[in-house]
């Protein structure tokens, strides 16, 4: 498995890095992981062709995380002009909250007559789900952002995969990173300890108790950034790739 950090970085474009977007390329199959609102600059930096990504999955609801989509869908549609179906899945509301958003930025554009079909998966806290030839296993965060934010384990291909989503909470990361072959995981802050993101020095803390195989940091802010020095754990940059 391919996993590619297409965009690692914060809301705010802490140190000049692209919002949050990951990429994997299996032995069959090409998905994304997330695809916030600078992701279209982000892909073609990376040279990716969007057409053979068949499956995205959103961990929550804010700009970071997932507002390129409408522009992914307006590039299917008008310039790579896409015709084989895609999945969308992601917490409850997702459709809506990316209609009522596609809208707002290109009026007209959520009614579209599209060319390919495109299916919403809701994805439910605790519940398997089977989507395109990949298990994705959720778990709802302390994150709030309008709907229920989550952490995602997905196990494709004979490996799994763990993302801790944006999180202030800890506890349940041990669920979604069990023995998976690599743990994705955000880091906002060095020492400051805030509500609704994870800091580095309570990883260390709790990085013997996720069992994954492999632990890279993300979603890195300022005081992160100037810090990574200091960190004994693995760290993520736009464009890293990991095989795994």
């Amino acid at each position: 498995m391919k996993f590619t950090f297409v965009g690692c970085g914060d809301a705010f474009g802490s140190g000049g890095r692209f919002q949050t977007c990951f990429h994997v390329e299996t032995s069959d199959q090409q998905f994304l992981i997330d695809f916030g609102a600078t992701s279209m600059v982000a892909v073609r930096q990376r040279g990716l062709d969007l057409d053979n990504v068949s499956t995205i999955f959103v961990s929550h609801l804010h700009g970071d995380h997932f507002g390129g989509l409408p522009f992914f869908l307006l590039d299917a549609q008008l310039i790579s002009r896409r015709t084989a179906p895609i999945t969308l899945a992601g917490p409850v509301g997702l459709q809506d909250r990316l209609m009522t958003t596609a809208d707002a930025l290109f009026p007209g554009s959520a009614s579209i007559d599209r060319k390919f079909d495109i299916s919403w998966v809701e994805l439910s806290p605790g519940v398997r789900t089977d989507i395109d030839g990949k298990s994705v296993t959720p778990i709802e965060t302390l994150h709030p952002s309008g709907a229920p934010s989550l952490a995602l384990r997905i196990e494709t291909d004979g490996r799994t995969l763990a993302y801790s989503g944006d999180t202030g909470r800890l506890d349940g990361l041990e669920t979604v990173a069990r023995d998976a072959d690599l743990f994705v995981c955000e880091s906002s802050t060095y020492d400051k300890v805030t509500r609704y993101h994870l800091d580095y020095n309570s990883i260390v803390e709790h990085a013997d108790s996720f069992g994954a195989k492999r632990l890279i940091l993300t979603h890195m802010g300022p005081e992160m950034l100037d810090a990574l020095d200091h960190c004994v754990i693995e760290t993520a940059h736009d464009g890293l790739v990991v095989d795994f």
